[in-house]
């Protein structure tokens, strides 16, 4: 590891227990603060999540102003469980409505910009179980206690079955190896592909969003070409229980970010390319008659930094 990168580990890596919430509440001042749940399919979980962050961050104490629930097309009772709870909920396709729609949770990220309002804004999960609202004040810590910092992501431990770390397959197997190799400078980051991140509107409005599964891997890669490695932070959250994907949906994702870091190793003229990456996965399933093959296409859309389309000014601080 490269030793700026060790120096960076011992200055920008925190607890959610080191920011107490009658901290954050004076800390945070006239500063406005969005949470956004992007949301597909989370009946079981949503609901809760909502009410947690109701209750514990808006009514018993006003730390967080502003809770969004961006529906990504949902076919069960997301909406109205997440209604029902208290958020606001706004379906990503109504957002914006001019554009053609595009697909995946980078797309919902990218949308949440145009309907909140928050200086900070704090990126949950809706699948996540034994929710706690640790994830929301751990990740707002480093953003309300130094203005240099513009992104934090989340770290935690993923159980998979009855290992403790089991979880984060597609961390360990294919994001971690690209940052180390094209982008050594963000091998300190425990977990590149968390779901769980609070950044400033005034950044994040200033950078591209990936609409698949590769957005949490652009957003590091951009954000540290955009505001170097101190504007980054990480906060240890604990523990984190969430639903897990099939072998065949994780390599889906693996493709995207994949593709993902291919496009921006071209644009940051890391490598000469000398051809087009084929945007189609084949994968195998074992039928009755044999292999049988499907394939899908995997190729990484990419929205503009929000104040292109909405033609605000960004504010340089906050």
């Amino acid at each position: 590891m490269l030793p700026e990168v060790e120096a960076w580990l011992r200055g920008r890596t925190s607890s959610s227990d080191d920011w107490s919430l009658p901290w954050l509440m004076e800390a945070k001042g006239n500063t406005t603060i969005s949470v956004v749940l992007p949301a597909r399919d989370e009946e079981e979980t949503v609901g809760e999540i909502v009410t947690a962050i109701r209750h514990d961050l808006m009514e018993t104490v006003p730390l967080v102003d502003e809770l969004v629930v961006i529906d990504s097309r949902s076919i069960d009772d997301t909406a109205a469980r997440a209604a029902q709870a208290g958020a606001t909920v706004v379906a990503q396709d109504e957002i914006l409505p001019d554009l053609k729609p595009l697909d995946g949770k980078g797309e919902a990220l990218w949308k949440s910009l145009a309907v909140t309002s928050g200086d900070l804004l704090v990126f949950v999960d809706a699948d996540l179980r034994e929710f706690r609202t640790s994830f929301v004040t751990g990740l707002l810590g480093p953003l309300l206690d130094d203005p240099g910092v513009v992104y934090v992501k989340g770290c935690y431990d993923r159980p998979l079955q009855n290992v403790q770390s089991g979880g984060g397959r597609v961390t360990e197997l294919v994001a971690r190896p690209l940052l180390n190799l094209h982008w050594p400078l963000l091998a300190g980051f425990v977990q590149p592909l968390a779901g769980e991140y609070a950044g400033r509107r005034s950044v994040l409005e200033r950078i591209p969003f990936v609409t698949g599964y590769g957005v949490e891997l652009a957003l590091l890669i951009d954000l540290l070409e955009l505001a170097g490695l101190d504007a980054l932070a990480q906060v240890d959250l604990g523990r984190r229980v969430h639903s897990h994907q099939s072998t065949e949906a994780l390599g889906g994702m693996a493709a995207q970010i994949l593709q993902t870091s291919w496009s921006r190793l071209e644009r940051q003229n890391k490598m000469i390319p000398l051809h087009e990456p084929s945007p189609r996965l084949a994968q195998f399933r074992r039928g009755s008659g044999g292999h049988h093959v499907t394939v899908r296409d995997v190729a990484v859309a990419e929205r503009p930094p929000m104040i292109t389309i909405t033609g605000r000014t960004p504010r340089l601080t906050d």
